[in-house]
């Protein structure tokens, strides 16, 4: 004689999913859906919207409207094609994978998500639920570590060929500065001897910057405020490069908590961004550095400083926009393709985050949110 067990054992699966609860309890099922911190969508058999929680509303940067229980998923989900052909898929699947990833555009947040089947009691299929929650913090560490581990390699190549060649640069320095004193009446030779010197000074200052750029961050960490940074790094900025018609508009609010970081390294980082941006403008336009008040996640969360750095330029398109932090990439006639490679590093030296928004004639925005003295 067969036990219940037995019994239950042979019952379809999704007669057996079931959930044990008092009747009558929709309203505290449903506080925890809204409650939840993945994303919960559920859609109708018919392709209409059954469940949509705050936290899915926020992953996809959508405005929650009264009425989108009851829309067809594909108006509600309409600028996100690669989640609509998600569900379509699972409705003829019989089999779902039991987890999977997925980038978003254009966001290029990345979820991972669950797919299941909704099932009446008899068995049949009459909806499908999707379970996700935002990756994009974990997939920026995991690539963060990736490229910890290739630029280790490249680093020490990079850095045993930078000490070669920096001494053969000095050499042809000192000797054009010598042939300069040698021939002073002869203009044409003064003027080629000159190039010379500033071509190898030129080339030196490329090989510093690799150096610079593998050698390893050791921070000394203290309270540093944010307003003596800028100061420096717009002096140096300067130093650097022709600011000519070139503007810098700056608006901090008034109780700016001190940044806890390394004054050299951020002043260096800050020269970077603002030696970008001007270089980007060519001589015209403005650039704008704002700052507030933020909070920043490492695990646990914590005050930060948020610091926007905007220019006017000609902003670039997205295939150059996912490569101006990479080491050596540079669309410049003449550039070590470092800069921003260099304020990428100081970022992750200090923990913080990085993020770039530009298109083609809307400028360029880059903000870096840093850990605050608490």
């Amino acid at each position: 004689m067969a036990t219940s067990e037995s019994k239950n054992t042979r019952q379809p699966r999704a007669v057996r999913n079931r959930l044990h609860a008092k009747p009558g309890d929709d309203a505290f099922f449903r506080r925890i859906v809204a409650a939840m911190r993945n994303g919960v969508l559920a859609i109708t058999r018919d392709d209409c919207i059954a469940l949509i929680n705050d936290e899915a509303y926020r992953i996809f940067d959508i405005e929650p409207r009264a009425d989108d229980v009851g829309r067809p998923f594909r108006d509600v989900l309409r600028h996100y094609p690669e989640v609509v052909q998600a569900l379509e898929s699972a409705a003829s699947t019989a089999l779902l994978a039991n987890r999977a990833e997925l980038r978003l555009k254009p966001s290029g947040k990345v979820i991972g998500y669950t797919l299941a089947h909704v099932h009446a009691d008899s068995g049949d299929t009459i909806g499908t639920s999707m379970f996700f929650t935002d990756l994009t913090r974990v997939e920026q560490i995991e690539e963060r570590e990736r490229l910890r581990d290739r630029l280790a390699a490249v680093g020490e190549m990079a850095a045993a060929i930078a000490h070669e060649v920096k001494n053969p640069l000095g050499g042809i320095e000192v000797l054009a500065g010598l042939l300069r004193r040698k021939l002073p009446d002869t203009a044409e030779v003064q003027a080629l001897i000159k190039d010379i010197i500033n071509e190898a000074k030129m080339a030196n200052a490329i090989v510093q910057e690799v150096l610079d750029f593998v050698r390893p961050i050791g921070l000394q960490v203290e309270p540093v405020d944010f307003r003596e940074i800028l100061r420096a790094a717009e002096s140096l900025a300067d130093s650097k490069i022709a600011r000519r018609a070139t503007t810098l508009s700056v608006a901090l609010p008034e109780r700016l908590p001190a940044l806890q970081g390394d004054t050299y390294q951020l002043t260096q980082l800050f020269t970077n961004l603002l030696t970008n941006a001007y270089e980007a403008l060519e001589g015209h336009g403005g650039v704008t550095v704002t700052a507030s008040v933020a909070t920043h996640t490492v695990g646990y969360a914590t005050p930060a400083v948020r610091i926007d750095v905007t220019d006017t330029g000609p902003g670039m398109p997205q295939d150059v926009a996912d490569k101006v932090f990479d080491p050596f990439f540079t669309t410049k006639a003449q550039g070590s393709g470092l800069g921003l490679a260099i304020v990428r590093k100081i970022v992750d030296a200090h923990d913080g985050r990085l993020s770039l928004r530009t298109a083609i004639g809307t400028g360029t925005s880059i903000s870096i949110t840093l850990p605050a003295h608490d």
